[in-house]
């Protein structure tokens, strides 16, 4: 295999070669070798997983298993046994496969030959029986490169190839893939490896290596590996080399760019007691030392998550694996943040972490995101501001000690407000108390399609509402947004138009109310004043209404309490969202 001297990296070193060297892969050994023992192979094997959990790896250790003749023939024995779970590794198949050189077992890469033409190729030596072995085995490795051309081409084979033939995919985008061909295949999803397992595998792989890395720097390792054998034994190769055979957990951050787990405490804990310059000290020193600011947010998020686990579920920090010194401090952290504050920490860092990975300078973005978290440390839980709207304190005391155990209701809003019926998303509108005003008149000109306006035409705004109802659109805003209503009498309308309207509309608003009332109407246009269009006196209204509610004392209070709050709207009692 080429040079003996050439080094191998870790890997392919310890690339496995049977299926117990496989790890985390448990369920699709077990199917496999039991599918092998009783002689029910399929024809056609789908291996689906993240990157490096051993895809490749696995469907050339199932291309040996199927063709491995035994250790008696390596000896010149004769082959007089089928496939077995268990390759010898020594016959002349099994060193060629471990090779890459067995003229049966066929691998192709689909994200370098991904044309019909590759494929028609492929079909053609289908039909021939191989040539030393007992099957023809055909790895194609990404299949979901393939062209849809390609893979119509391979359906029938697929479906009814010749007995000697054997077809194995592997695969990390297994939705990519037409459900015809995911049909014709027996599938296996091959497991991210858990950090535990990647722990112990990479511990036995650096101690046959003589190499002397700290548990805790192991530990890092199987995190940032993220499931990922090959990852985490690229990793270990560079911890390896970057500690010259030696690496402890300050050399492994050093060269993954984390932050010291206990720094990231107490830089969590320090923006959620809202003491922004402490926050961004932590970050910087954090920041020259190596530290990537994205993965520190990352960090945070974690440890976010963890908190609120052990929040909810106390015996999660009991959990092997967890250093004593993270248990302590999750614990007593936990016992000063309410759930709120969790979940809401959880939102705006994860925020963060997308504003940060598009930013063009993510130590800034890092920095505005723990300063907004800081600054909503300050502001008062739903109880808080509860309290002190019902006994009229000027500030309640900022969220910074843990709430109840049960969680207080959302406050209530002022006594000018009522709340309207809960909806069942745990939230509750807040609705006008005070007397129903009437409508504005333009938007008494909304009435739907399919009803007509009731009684008699007594205004311009009932005449609007009559234009809606026969769907006559460019009238109808006519009438609300490009006319002044000058005098009205049954029968008889003065207006005046807008300087900037072009069409004028009164001849076709006397016909059309003729056709709708039965009576004949005059429309003439004027030069007088007149008063303000439909659409201005609603804008009035609405302004007006605002401005009364925003006047009430405890409207006033709130906005106090909430300084960059904003009354944007009212509606009526029981009035849906949708008609704000």
């Amino acid at each position: 295999m080429g040079d003996d001297g050439a080094y191998r990296v870790l890997a392919r070193k310890y690339r496995p070669i049977d299926f117990s060297d496989l790890i985390g892969q448990e369920a699709l050994v077990r199917t496999v070798t039991n599918a092998i023992r009783t002689g029910r192979l399929a024809h056609a094997f789908l291996l689906t997983g993240v990157r490096g959990v051993g895809k490749t790896s696995t469907a050339r250790i199932l291309a040996r298993a199927l063709n491995c003749t035994g250790i008696e023939s390596a000896g010149g024995g004769e082959d007089t046994d089928g496939p077995t779970a268990e390759p010898c590794g020594v016959c002349q198949h099994c060193v060629a496969i471990a090779e890459d050189r067995h003229v049966d077992v066929i691998e192709m890469d689909a994200a370098s030959r991904t044309g019909i033409d590759d494929i028609r190729e492929l079909i053609d030596g289908v039909r021939y029986r191989p040539t030393s072995a007992r099957y023809k085995v055909y790895i194609i490795d990404e299949v979901h490169m393939l062209s849809r051309q390609a893979f119509n081409a391979l359906l029938k084979t697929l479906e009814e190839p010749p007995p000697h033939a054997k077809f194995i995919f592997a695969t990390t985008e297994v939705r990519r893939l037409p459900v015809t061909v995911l049909s014709r295949c027996q599938r296996f999803d091959l497991r991210r490896v858990d950090a535990a397992t990647l722990a112990a595998h990479f511990e036995a792989v650096a101690a046959k290596e003589n190499a002397e890395i700290e548990g805790a720097a192991i530990r890092l390792i199987a995190r940032a590996a993220d499931g990922s054998v090959r990852d985490g034994l690229s990793l270990l190769d560079q911890a390896i080399a970057h500690g010259a055979g030696a690496a402890g957990e300050a050399e492994v951050r050093d060269m993954l760019g984390l932050a010291d787990r206990e720094r990231v405490f107490e830089l969590f804990a320090a923006v959620m007691k809202g003491e922004t310059a402490i926050a961004l000290d932590l970050l910087d020193e954090q920041y020259r030392v190596g530290a990537d600011p994205i993965m520190l947010l990352q960090d945070m998020l974690e440890l976010t998550h963890w908190l609120t686990r052990v929040k909810l579920v106390p015996a999660v920090a009991d959990e092997p694996g967890i250093p004593e010194i993270e248990r302590r401090l999750g614990r007593e952290m936990t016992a000063k943040l309410a759930m709120p504050e969790l979940t809401r920490a959880w939102q705006m860092l994860l925020k963060g972490l997308s504003e940060a990975r598009a930013a063009p300078h993510a130590l800034m973005a890092v920095e505005m995101a723990l300063v907004r978290l800081a600054y909503a440390a300050d502001l008062p839980s739903p109880a808080d501001a509860l309290r002190a709207l019902e006994g009229g304190a000027e500030k309640p005391a900022p969220a910074k000690v843990a709430a109840p155990s049960t969680p207080s209701p959302p406050p209530p809003p002022p006594a000018a407000l009522e709340p309207a019926p809960d909806t069942g998303g745990g939230q509750t509108a807040l609705a006008e108390q005070r007397a129903p005003e009437p409508q504005p008149e333009a938007e008494a000109g909304e009435t739907g399609a399919g009803e007509a306006p009731g009684g008699d035409i007594t205004c311009l705004a009932d005449i609007a509402a009559l234009a809606a109802h026969h769907r006559e659109v460019d009238l109808r805003h006519w009438l609300v947004a490009d006319v002044h209503l000058v005098r009205f009498s049954p029968g008889h309308i003065e207006l005046r138009q807008n300087d900037i309207v072009l069409k004028p509309l009164a001849g076709e608003l006397g016909e059309k109310l003729q056709a709708w009332t039965g009576r004949r109407w005059i429309v003439a246009l004027s030069e007088e004043r007149g008063e303000p269009t439909l659409e201005e006196q609603a804008q009035a209204k609405a302004t007006a209404r605002l401005r009364a509610a925003g006047d009430d004392p405890l409207v006033r209070q709130v906005l106090k309490i909430f300084p960059e709050a904003e009354i944007s709207g009212l509606r009526e009692s029981g009035e849906s969202d949708d008609n704000e």
